[in-house]
């Protein structure tokens, strides 16, 4: 895969500074992970405002269809157990 067009394209999330989770930023296409990476860090942290990167070949990422939603999640609404009104969470706990 020399030829730019041939390049895959990546799936680029952040960790911020703030953030626990990481969040979908944006694509980009690039030869390979290491490259993905730089080109992630050059174009989605220029202010410094991430803290950790994780670079994801799209084509090895499988979504639900949204189209299906209703029976795929539907197992999950007889458990009502699942839902966190359950739970009681001391007020000194910031990030849950």
């Amino acid at each position: 895969m020399t030829n730019q067009q041939n390049w895959p394209l990546w799936e680029v999330f952040i960790r911020s500074k703030q953030g626990l989770d990481h969040k979908h930023v944006g694509s980009l296409h690039a030869a390979d992970a290491g490259m993905a990476m730089e080109n992630a860090r050059d174009v989605y942290t220029r202010r410094q405002e991430g803290v950790s990167i994780w670079v994801v070949e799209s084509a090895h990422i499988h979504a639900s269809n949204p189209e299906e939603a209703e029976s795929f999640f539907d197992p999950a609404n007889d458990k009502v157990y699942r839902h966190p009104t359950f739970y009681n969470l001391p007020d000194s706990l910031k990030n849950m």
